[in-house]
């Protein structure tokens, strides 16, 4: 049996703004650091083997202040397989060469980053307040663009296309590895952990559109033989 430990990430910035966030690369306030640091109490008795976020920092800064508060004693360490080449002074070594790691591996958590697991898109809407945005257009078409599953907001994703970068991840960087017995902690965002747990629990269009994914609450499920199991206590 193995685990994976889904978070959104803590309150950010713009979260408390009311604002489109999307891409934008945004931290988190106060209470998001607090929501972040209190979901890794929840989980810090939990074997992790590999972490996985976004590459916006508020889902990286929530990975790191959940895992701050684990009992393993690892250190997690992010692994940067596509650095640029830089030579150093002496013309012998690389950017590459001076992060690689030479000492024992078995107190090191890797942690991966990647776009995929990106927040959804929201294009023209990025950046505007939701309350004056919904007075301009009106109540109805903003639910549309941020509610329906296949009508996205001006020049950005919906649901369906968000889940069309973030599915193929997870099923060929994250699935293999929970069916080699591993436990594995991914901290994303709103949108990209719906389209993962629509995948997991088998939702229909209508039922993800109603489900809520709490800031900083760590959602936990049991694989077992390609059986998955939502757990409430652990």
């Amino acid at each position: 049996m193995s685990l994976l430990i889904l978070m959104r990430h803590g309150q950010s910035v713009w979260n408390a703004a009311n604002l489109f966030t999307g891409w934008v690369n945004v931290p988190l306030t106060p209470e998001g650091i607090d929501e972040a640091v209190e979901g890794g109490r929840q989980i810090a008795h939990l074997a992790i083997d590999e972490v996985h976020t976004s590459t916006l920092i508020r889902a990286q800064m929530t990975a790191m202040l959940a895992l701050s508060e684990h009992k393993s004693g690892k250190t997690p360490v992010v692994q940067t397989p596509q650095m640029v080449e830089m030579t150093s002074e002496s013309g012998e070594a690389s950017m590459t060469d001076w992060s690689k790691t030479n000492g024992p591996l078995e107190h090191i958590l890797p942690v991966y980053m990647a776009s995929e697991l990106n927040e959804r898109m929201y294009g023209d809407l990025q950046g505007l307040n939701k309350q004056e945005t919904r007075e301009k257009y009106g109540d109805e078409q903003v639910k549309i663009w941020r509610r329906s599953y296949d009508v996205p907001p001006p020049n950005g994703e919906s649901l369906e296309l968000t889940a069309k970068r973030t599915l193929p991840y997870f099923s060929s960087k994250i699935l293999p590895q929970l069916d080699a017995g591993k436990n594995i902690f991914v901290a994303a965002h709103g949108n990209s952990l719906r389209s993962v747990i629509m995948d997991i629990e088998g939702l229909s269009r209508e039922e993800v559109l109603r489900l809520e994914v709490p800031t900083g609450i760590p959602i936990v499920y049991e694989r077992l033989e390609g059986n998955w199991k939502r757990v409430n206590n652990y």
